[in-house]
C-alpha cells in the first residue's frame, strides 16, 4: 500500500504563550494550546473520543493506524493526547450510551468507527467535529450530503470496498465457480450496499448469487452451514457482525472445502482464501491525517470523503494448499502470502 504523504501540522518554535483552558471543540474549532510560567512550554493538548461498534481486526487495526498518525505528529497518549476509547461490543444500546456520553463531554473531536457507530454519533451532536472510518457508503447511511461536500460536523473516510475486482479475483482462483454464498447483516446498511453492487457486478462473471442473513452474531455459524451443498464458494462482505464471528463461516467453509473471498484481509489471516482489498490500519492513518489537518483549524464541513486508492491482494497459502487452489502466476507475484 502506498502511503500518502503526511502534511505538517505541528506549529514550531512556541515558546511562550498565555495559558487557556482546554474547551469543548466545534465544527471548525482548533484545540487549544495552553502554557505554563515564563520559560516552559507544552505543546497542544488535544481529547478525543473513539467509539467503535464492535472488537474485530479491521476495526481495530483502523483505530491503530489512526492513533499512529497522530503520535507521528507529536500527538501521544499520556502527554497531550486523551483519547477516551469506548467500545459497545455490538450492542445498539451501549452505542447510544457511548455517544451520548460524548455529545455532553468536552472534546475536542469524535473518531466513529464502522457505519451504526457513526449514524448513532452523528445523532446525538452536530457540533463537535466527527471523523468517520470503515464506513462504507456515508451518503446512504444518511451521515453526509455528498462525497465531495459533506457539509455539517462529519467527515472522514470511506472503506468500500472495490467488489468487482474480488468477485474477479474469485473467479480466477476458483474458475468453476457458478454458484456463490453472500453471508451479512441484513440490518446493516454498509453490507446492503455491497451486496447490491455483488448482484449488480456476478452476472457478467456467469455467477449466481445465494444470499444468508444473520441478526445476531450467534446465528452465523448456522447461516454458513445453510450453504454448504448450494454454493461453490463463500463471499464475506465488511459485515461487522459477520466478520466478528469470522472463525465460524471459516470452520464450516474449509470443513467442506468451500474457499472463501472475503471483502477484507483478517478474514483470510483467520482462513479465509483471498481478497483484493483495503488495508484498515493505512485506512486509519488516512484518516488520522485529517484529524490533524482539523486540529490546525480546517473546517471539517469542507473536507471531502476520501477512500483508499490502492488495494492489496491477500491469499492464505495454509488455505490454498487445503483446498487444492492452483493460484495463478500473474497473481501470485503481487499478492502477500499468508501463513506460509
Amino acid at each position: 500500500m502506498k502511503k500518502g504523504s503526511i502534511k505538517r501540522v505541528l506549529g514550531v518554535g512556541l515558546s511562550i504563550v498565555l495559558a487557556l483552558g482546554l474547551t469543548a471543540c466545534g465544527g471548525n474549532s482548533a484545540p487549544s494550546t495552553s502554557q505554563g510560567t515564563e520559560g516552559s512550554s507544552q505543546a497542544k493538548k488535544v481529547n478525543i473520543g473513539i467509539i467503535q461498534i464492535v472488537e474485530h481486526p479491521a476495526l481495530d487495526a483502523a483505530r491503530q493506524g489512526f492513533l499512529e498518525a497522530l503520535k507521528a505528529k507529536g500527538y501521544e497518549e499520556g502527554k497531550n493526547l486523551t483519547v477516551d476509547y469506548q467500545n459497545a461490543q455490538g450492542d445498539q444500546s451501549n452505542l447510544q450510551s457511548i455517544s451520548q456520553k460524548f455529545a455532553s463531554s468536552k472534546l475536542d473531536l469524535i473518531l466513529a468507527i464502522a457505519t451504526p457507530s457513526a449514524q448513532v454519533m452523528a445523532s446525538a451532536t452536530q457540533d463537535t467535529p466527527i471523523l468517520i472510518t470503515a464506513v462504507t457508503d456515508p451518503v446512504e447511511a444518511n451521515l453526509v450530503g455528498s462525497m465531495e461536500k459533506p457539509g455539517g460536523n462529519i467527515s472522514g473516510t470511506t472503506d468500500m470496498n472495490p467488489i468487482k475486482e474480488q468477485l474477479e479475483l474469485l473467479k480466477k482462483l476458483v474458475p468453476d465457480a457458478e454458484t456463490i454464498g453472500v453471508l451479512y447483516n441484513a440490518a446493516e446498511v454498509n453490507s446492503e450496499v455491497q451486496v447490491r453492487v455483488v448482484k449488480a457486478e456476478a452476472p457478467a462473471l456467469g455467477l449466481k448469487i445465494q444470499e444468508a442473513t444473520v441478526a445476531t452474531s450467534a446465528d452465523v455459524l448456522q447461516a454458513a452451514q445453510s450453504l454448504v451443498g448450494k454454493v461453490d464458494a463463500i463471499y464475506v462482505p465488511t459485515d461487522n457482525m459477520v466478520v466478528s464471528a469470522a472463525q465460524s463461516v471459516i470452520q464450516v467453509a474449509n470443513e467442506n472445502k468451500i474457499p472463501i473471498i472475503s471483502g477484507e484481509s483478517s478474514v483470510v489471516e483467520a482462513g479465509g482464501l483471498g481478497t483484493i482489498g483495503i488495508n484498515y490500519k493505512n485506512l486509519g492513518a488516512q484518516t488520522g491525517e485529517m484529524a490533524l489537518r482539523i486540529f490546525e483549524g480546517a473546517k471539517i464541513a469542507e473536507m471531502p470523503i476520501e477512500s483508499q486508492k490502492d488495494f492489496d491482494i491477500v491469499l492464505n497459502q495454509k488455505t490454498i494448499d487445503l483446498l487444492g487452489i492452483k493460484v495463478p502466476a500473474e497473481i501470485q507475484s503481487e499478492a502477500t502470502l499468508l501463513n506460509k
